[in-house]
């Protein structure tokens, strides 16, 4: 890679991550391609992206956004994980963690704050802004299906008198 490819690369680093809100920082030795790209996959589902980094390289990106506090933590084999949802990256990152031994949670930062690996588990364990979405929405939704079902009570139950009645006076 020449100094215009890095230069390039790192501005598009930068890039990301002055948008991102969520960064996961993992350890990664002897991960197969084949297990690398399943995490990728796995990442873009959730709307999160995941990329395997030069320490060099992401310590100059990192200047001059909110996540200069993570440049002591790029050292070894790192990948991040940037997510714009709070918890997305950090909810891949850790449940595919828990079933392969060759990656390990490092750290990362919530916006401004820096978090350690407690800290990114911890933050695994909260809904995503979807699945908080949908709960709300089931919220929404629930009373007027119970104003629907008692209005439509009174309804069924006078068709139901109407109707043993109308049996009764067949059977008289």
């Amino acid at each position: 890679m020449d100094r215009s490819q890095k230069s390039s690369v790192v501005a598009s680093l930068h890039e990301r991550l002055s948008e991102t809100t969520l960064v996961v920082i993992t350890r990664q030795s002897g991960l197969t391609v084949a297990e690398s790209s399943d995490l990728r996959r796995r990442m873009l589902k959730a709307g999160a992206t995941y990329k395997v980094t030069k320490n060099r390289l992401v310590r100059l990106a990192l200047e001059g956004t909110k996540f200069t506090k993570l440049a002591s933590m790029f050292t070894g084999p790192t990948a991040i994980g940037l997510s714009m949802d709070p918890v997305a990256a950090a909810k891949v990152a850790v449940e595919f963690a828990k079933t392969n031994d060759k990656i390990q949670i490092v750290g990362g930062a919530l916006n401004d704050q820096m978090l350690d690996a407690a800290g990114i588990k911890a933050l695994a364990t909260l809904p995503s802004i979807n699945e908080l979405r949908a709960k709300f929405l089931g919220m929404l939704q629930t009373p007027a299906t119970r104003i629907a079902g008692v209005l439509q009570a009174p309804a069924g139950q006078l068709a139901r008198v109407l109707r043993a009645k109308a049996d009764k006076g067949e059977a008289a």
